[in-house]
C-alpha cells in the first residue's frame, strides 16, 4: 500500500460521521456543503469497500465494519492533531535544544550573565553555547544550522537571506592608568599621539577605525601591540602607560574592575558602532531561537 494514494482527511470524515451520526452536523463541523459532504463519503466508503454509513430515520448508523474501525480511526485522528497542535504551540519549558551563538568575549561578558538567567527561567532545560565569531561573519554556520544568532558590530553586506537587528549603539572611550598626568585632566589630540597604544584586533589587522580616522587628519598614532579580546586590554592597560581606546560599555566595567583606571572621551571623532544580532531565514519563525533574540533586544536595552 502506498500512503500516498491515500486521503488522510477521509479519516476525519470518518471520525465526524461516527461521533455525529448525522450528515448535516458533520458539514456544519468539516465547513463543506452537503454535496461536497455526499462526495467525500462516497469516496470513504470506496476507500473501505463498505457503505459504513447507511441512512436511518434518526440519522446515519454506523454498519459493523465502521464500529470495528472506528476505535483505530479515533485515536490515530486524535494523535495527528495533537501533533500538529504540539507543534503550533510549543511549551518552552519542555523544549530541550541547544542553541549557538557567535559573538565576542565583550559580548559574553555584558550579556550572558542576564541571559543565562532569563532563558533558564523559561526554558530550563535548553543550553545555551556561546563561540567566538572571531571578525569574520559566520555566513556557512549560519546557513547550515551551527550557529543560530550572530552578535557583533563589525559585520557589513550581509547577503538577503539574512535578518538583523540593531540591539546596541556604542561611542568609544579611552583608557589610561591613573599615573599618565594629562593637562587639565583631559586627553588632548597631542598627547593622545604622543601615547602609546594597543588594539584590539581579531584578525590581525592594527588598522582600525581610529586610525582611519587619524589618516583623514594627516595624523598617527604608535600602536605597539594587538590584542585577540576585548576584554584584556583594559587590565593591559592597568598595569602600564599605554592607551586603549575601546566602547564605552567595555570602559565602564573596565572602571568598575581597575580603580587605577580612568576614562577620557576621545579627542577625535569618531563614528559610533553599531551592534547587530543576525540571523537566517532558516530560524526566523522557530519560537525557541525567537523568544532568545527578544530576550537579547530586550537586555541590550538597558546595557
Amino acid at each position: 500500500m502506498n500512503i500516498a494514494t491515500r486521503d488522510l482527511n477521509l479519516l476525519l470524515l470518518f471520525k465526524i460521521l461516527y461521533q455525529e451520526q448525522k450528515a448535516v452536523i458533520a458539514a456544519e463541523k468539516l465547513a463543506i456543503s452537503q454535496p461536497a459532504l455526499s462526495h467525500r463519503l462516497a469516496r470513504l466508503r470506496q476507500e473501505f469497500n463498505d457503505p459504513l454509513f447507511v441512512r436511518s430515520p434518526k440519522g446515519l448508523t454506523p454498519t459493523p465494519k465502521a464500529h470495528a474501525l472506528a476505535p483505530k480511526v479515533i485515536e490515530l485522528t486524535q494523535q495527528i492533531e495533537s501533533f500538529y497542535q504540539a507543534d503550533s504551540k510549543i511549551e518552552l519549558r519542555d523544549v530541550e535544544e541547544t542553541v549557538y551563538i557567535y559573538t565576542t568575549d565583550y559580548m559574553e561578558s555584558i550579556l550572558l550573565p542576564e541571559l543565562i538567567h532569563v532563558v533558564h527561567q523559561s526554558m530550563p532545560k535548553l543550553k545555551l553555547v556561546t563561540l567566538n565569531t572571531r571578525g569574520q561573519f559566520p555566513k556557512t554556520e549560519l546557513e547550515q544550522g551551527d550557529c543560530d544568532i550572530a552578535i557583533a558590530g563589525f559585520y557589513e553586506d550581509l547577503p538577503a537571506s539574512f535578518f538583523q537587528q540593531k540591539i546596541k549603539q556604542e561611542q568609544f572611550k579611552v583608557l589610561a592608568n591613573s599615573t599618565c598626568n594629562f593637562s587639565n585632566d583631559t586627553l588632548c589630540l597631542e598627547d593622545y599621539i604622543n601615547a602609546k597604544h594597543i588594539v584590539t584586533t581579531l584578525n590581525g589587522n592594527l588598522d582600525g577605525v581610529v586610525d582611519k580616522s587619524l589618516k583623514s587628519l594627516g595624523m598617527q598614532r604608535q600602536v605597539i601591540a594587538g590584542i585577540s579580546s576585548f576584554v584584556v586590554p583594559p587590565y593591559i592597560v592597568s598595569k602600564s602607560d599605554v592607551l586603549l581606546t575601546c566602547l564605552a560599555s567595555i570602559a565602564d566595567i573596565a572602571l568598575t574592575l581597575h580603580p587605577n583606571l580612568r576614562s577620557y572621551d576621545a579627542p577625535i571623532d569618531l563614528p559610533h558602532v553599531n551592534i547587530y544580532q543576525i540571523w537566517h531565514e532558516r530560524t526566523h519563525v522557530d519560537p525557541v531561537r525567537k523568544f532568545i533574540r527578544n530576550q537579547i533586544a530586550a537586555l541590550m536595552k538597558n546595557l
